[in-house]
C-alpha cells in the first residue's frame, strides 16, 4: 500500500484559469513596490529645504524655540596676591641716630657705675642707659646698592628699605633681604616644539628684575621658582623656530615668550624684558632621523641648483653658436649638442674626490 502525499502551493482556478499563489502567513499584507522607482535616473534631485539648528518647542507647552549659540569662552584667570600687598616705604633714621644713641646709652653706663655707691637708682639709670646702647647700636645697618631689605612685624608687612648707606631700623623688626638688581636666568635644557609640532630642547635666556618687592617676597613661595615654572609654560604654547630657522622666525617667537612671561610674572611684582632662546635643538628621541631628513633637503636643495646652473649655460652656450652663425644646427644636432655639453658641464661641477 502506498500513500502518497503531495504539496503545492499553486492550485488552478475553475474553468481552466492561471494559477494562483498562496499564501503561507494568512495575517500578512503584500504591497507591490513600484520596481521602476528604484532604478529612475534623476539627474536633478529635488532640493531638500535646510532649516536652523534651533530646538523646536513641543506642541501644547507653551515653549518657545531656543537657538543653539556658542557658549563664550571664558577668560584666563589673571593670578594675584593679597589684596593691598603692595610695596611701600618704611620708616628709618639715618644712622647717625643710631649712633649717637649708642654714645649716649654707654656714656650713660659709665656715668651711673663711676657713682658714689652702686644703689637702686644707679642700678636703675644703669640698665635705661645700657637698654638705650643697645637699641641704638642694634639697630644700625649697612644697606647696599641694589639690595632692599623688607620688613615685618608680627606677620605682617610694615615697608621696604631702598635707602643705601648706613642706616638706623628697628632691631625688634624682622628683615629679609632681595636683589633689586637687573640679573639674567640662563635654563636648562626644555622641551619646547616647532611650527609643526616637532619635538625640540631649547635653553632659554631670561632677563629680569624684581618690581615689586612685598608681592615678589610675600606674596608666592619663591618668586624665582615661579619664573622658571612660567617659561617652562610659555614653551608649551609659543612654537619656537626649528634649528637653522630664518632669523625673523626666531625673533618673532622670542617677541612671544617675552610678552606672556611678562604677563605672567607681572602680579606677582617681577618685570621680565626679555625671553631669547639661545640654543635650540632636537629632542634625542628624534634627532638622528631630523638630521638625515636635513642633510637630504641640503643635498637635493644642492643637486637642483647644480641643475638650473647647467642648463641656463647649455641653453647660453647654444644660443650663442647659433645667433653668431657660428654652426647651422638641425634638430637631431642640436639635441646631441645639447646632450655633449650637459654632460661636460656636469662632469666639470662634481666635487673631486
Amino acid at each position: 500500500m502506498t500513500t502518497t502525499t503531495e504539496h503545492t502551493s499553486d492550485s488552478e482556478g475553475p474553468a481552466g484559469d492561471p494559477p494562483r499563489q498562496t499564501r503561507l502567513i494568512h495575517t500578512e499584507a503584500t504591497t507591490e513596490i513600484p520596481v521602476h522607482l528604484l532604478f529612475r535616473d534623476d539627474p536633478d534631485p529635488a532640493p531638500v529645504p535646510l532649516r536652523p539648528a534651533v530646538v523646536g518647542r513641543r506642541q501644547g507647552t507653551g515653549e518657545q524655540p531656543r537657538l543653539r549659540r556658542p557658549a563664550p569662552a571664558r577668560p584666563r584667570p589673571v593670578p594675584d596676591t593679597e589684596t593691598g600687598l603692595t610695596e611701600r616705604r618704611a620708616r628709618v633714621l639715618p644712622g647717625a641716630a643710631g649712633v649717637l644713641a649708642g654714645m649716649s646709652g654707654l656714656a650713660g653706663c659709665l656715668t651711673a657705675y663711676a657713682g658714689t655707691g652702686p644703689g637702686p637708682a644707679q642700678w636703675a639709670a644703669c640698665a635705661g642707659a645700657g637698654t638705650l646702647g643697645l637699641l641704638g647700636f642694634g639697630g644700625l645697618a649697612r644697606c647696599r646698592t641694589g639690595r632692599a631689605l623688607v620688613l615685618g612685624l608680627f606677620g605682617r608687612y610694615r615697608g621696604t628699605v631702598r635707602r643705601t648707606g648706613l642706616l638706623w631700623i628697628n632691631p625688634l623688626v624682622p628683615r629679609r633681604g632681595v636683589d633689586v638688581r637687573l640679573r639674567h636666568w640662563r635654563s636648562e635644557p626644555m622641551p619646547a616644539t616647532d611650527g609643526s609640532g616637532v619635538a625640540l630642547r631649547t635653553v632659554v635666556l631670561v632677563v629680569w628684575r624684581v618690581r615689586d618687592t612685598a608681592r615678589a617676597l610675600l606674596g608666592i613661595d619663591d618668586h624665582e621658582t615661579y619664573l622658571r615654572e612660567c617659561v617652562e609654560a610659555a614653551l608649551a604654547r609659543v612654537p619656537v623656530a626649528a634649528p637653522g630657522g630664518a632669523r625673523g622666525a626666531v625673533q618673532a617667537a622670542a617677541e612671544a615668550l617675552t610678552r606672556l612671561v611678562a604677563a605672567e610674572v607681572a602680579p606677582v611684582g617681577l618685570e621680565v624684558f626679555s625671553v631669547q632662546p639661545v640654543r635650540v635643538e632636537y629632542a634625542p628621541e628624534i634627532a638622528a632621523a631630523m638630521q638625515r631628513r636635513r642633510i637630504a633637503a641640503l643635498d637635493a636643495q644642492q643637486r637642483s641648483s647644480v641643475l638650473s646652473s647647467v642648463v641656463d649655460s647649455v641653453e647660453d652656450t647654444v644660443t650663442r653658436l647659433t645667433m653668431r652663425g657660428l654652426v647651422e644646427l638641425d634638430d637631431y644636432e642640436r639635441k646631441v649638442l645639447v646632450r655633449d655639453l650637459t654632460v661636460a658641464f656636469c662632469a666639470g661641477r662634481e666635487p673631486a674626490v
